[in-house]
Order: C-alpha cells, then structure tokens, then sequence
C-alpha cells in the first residue's frame, strides 16, 4: 500500500461518513489541505476551483485532505469525496464561499458545517 502524505489532525473533518480517494493534483499549484478543488474536464486532474473557470474545475469535485506541494509536477493526492466539513478552515478559490458551493457539494454528499 503507498502512503499519499502525512496528516495533521485538525478541525476541517466535523462528522459524518468520511469518504475518501486519490486524485491527481495538477502541477503549479501548492495548496493547503480543505481546499476546494474541481475536476478538469479533459484531463481528469484536480485543481483549486475556481468559479471563473471554463475546463471544467469550476464545479467544486473533493475537498484537499492533505498540504500537496505540487509546484515542481503533477502529485498524487488524498481527497475527501463526502461528509461533514468544516467550512471555516477551508480554502475557496475566485469568487466561490461557503455559501455559494454548499448547495452543490451537498449533492456531492460534502456537507459543510460550521464549527470553531
């Protein structure tokens, strides 16, 4: 079995069924673990969402669960595909906010919560 990374235990997961899987984070980008990240169409790779995005990534896909530097090339990466969040500790990308994505990451089975 590979490894993915290390984490550190933190207040992002709050609840529920966890569900996890690896995805590839694409290169040039180093980020933090509760980004929110979307799916680039073409490529199948992850990257921070942004709502302004036109290749797919606009639409929120997992939540990060782990720092990824993947500034020198493409990186395997942990992702949470579903439970509870917490919102506070999360990164969004563009224009996207809690607000705006909880509806379409509740149909995702990622359900945001606030939390201290």
């Amino acid at each position: 079995m590979a490894v993915l990374g290390t984490q550190t235990y933190d207040n992002l997961i709050v609840g529920g069924d966890i569900v996890t899987d690896s995805g590839v984070l694409i290169a040039g980008q180093n980020l933090t673990r509760g980004a929110l990240l979307g799916k680039i169409t073409a490529s199948g790779k992850l990257t921070l969402s942004v709502d302004t995005a036109t290749d797919g990534s606009e639409a929120p896909y997992a939540v990060l669960n782990e720092d990824v530097d993947a500034t020198a090339g493409d990186t395997v990466c942990s992702v949470l595909l579903g439970g509870e969040v917490n919102s506070n500790v999360m990164t969004f990308g563009g224009a996207h906010t809690a607000e705006s994505t909880k509806d379409g990451l509740r149909s995702l089975s990622i359900f945001l919560k606030t939390s201290a």
